[in-house]
């Protein structure tokens, strides 16, 4: 398999730590966002979404969405389990992925800071109070009362819940938006840090970190 990855894409990053979690191999292809490599024509033959990551397997399909590329995982190699079997645990797990995938991450990725500035003529002080407001406000302030660090959000073990939330937090750190009153989320991303395969995964650790 190839992961079509950028080092400081959370989404990318979300694969990584499931791959590093599965004890999966893959190829690692940099698709260098910032230079805008993910709409060149061939990635875009790939991934017409031209974001990053993608996932091709060996007989040439490519997957994309990071969440769907790792439900794909999780079915291809079911342990460690990343959405659990119990459904009540399982949907508890998915809520707090999909509310940072859906509701915090779209609303404060480069792409969307880069419009607000360049196609809406927007400070950056203006595009910083904006990430702040939509990171915290319903976002990981909502997530501090619904996880249950046990050390991880649901239990002794990393979930889907731990992969989707520790990228947001170093995305979160990128542009310096307060933490301190979050102590559970920083809990859980302190264990996580401490696990091999998170360290592994970590964008300083990738081929193509600058």
């Amino acid at each position: 398999m190839k992961l079509y990855d950028y080092y400081r894409s959370s989404a990318a990053y979300r694969v990584r730590i499931a791959l590093e979690l599965k004890g999966l191999e893959v190829e690692h292809v940099p698709v260098h966002l910032g230079r805008g490599e993910q709409r060149r024509p061939e990635y875009m033959a790939k991934n017409p979404q031209g974001l990053a990551p993608a996932l091709e397997l060996d007989d040439g399909t490519v997957l994309t969405q990071s969440l769907a590329i790792i439900e794909y995982l999780d079915a291809l190699q079911p342990e460690p389990r990343l959405v659990p079997a119990d459904p009540l645990l399982a949907a508890k797990v998915r809520a707090i992925a999909l509310a940072i995938a859906c509701d915090i991450h779209p609303l404060n990725n480069t792409r969307v800071q880069a419009y607000l500035q360049n196609e809406l003529g927007q400070s950056r002080e203006t595009v910083d109070k904006w990430v702040h407001h939509w990171v915290l406000t319903g976002g990981l302030e909502a997530i501090e009362r619904l996880i249950d660090p046990a050390p991880f959000c649901f239990g002794a073990t990393p979930t889907l819940a731990d992969v989707v939330l520790v990228p947001q937090l170093f995305a979160a750190r990128r542009f310096a938006t307060p933490l301190a009153h979050l102590p559970k989320v920083l809990a859980v991303d302190a264990r996580c840090a401490d696990h091999p395969a998170f360290q592994a995964a970590h964008p300083s650790r990738q081929a193509d970190a600058e």
